[in-house]
């Protein structure tokens, strides 16, 4: 598994914890890496950068979600997904030069790892239509 592949399942394991945990980026933070002092420094800064995006737009990334979801509202879905594609989003406007084609299949990899088959379609879908949106 590739650096930023690990970097992005940091960082839903990061975004879900403080999604279920109701705790804010420090705590987070400060939990989160104490139990992981053997995580390659390199993955360890993507991971940090894609939550401190999530993070800090998460009202903007959750109305972006919300608005291709169509007919799904953000409590409603599965936590892993809900966090899944807030990474994901969080990548399309914090990396911008990363090809969206390249950030949707990754964050396709990591539900197929962490959620239902079902979860797969759904993210591919939202994320398809947040990105063409975040292209235009």
């Amino acid at each position: 598994m590739g650096t930023r592949r690990k970097s992005r399942e940091l960082a839903l394991q990061m975004l879900f914890q403080a999604d279920m945990g109701k705790q804010t980026p420090d705590d987070v933070r400060k939990t989160f890496w104490s139990q992981r002092q053997d995580i390659d420094p390199e993955a360890r800064g993507f991971a940090e950068d894609l939550f401190r995006v999530a993070s800090d737009r998460l009202e903007e990334i959750d109305g972006l979600i919300g608005k291709h979801a169509q007919h799904w509202k953000m409590d409603r879905m599965a936590a892993v997904d809900r966090n899944v594609l807030r990474g994901a989003v969080a990548e399309f406007l914090g990396y911008p030069a990363t090809p969206r084609a390249i950030v949707i299949n990754e964050a396709i990899e990591i539900a197929r790892k962490f959620s239902s088959p079902e979860s797969v379609t759904f993210i591919n879908g939202v994320l398809d239509s947040v990105g063409k949106e975040i292209g235009a």
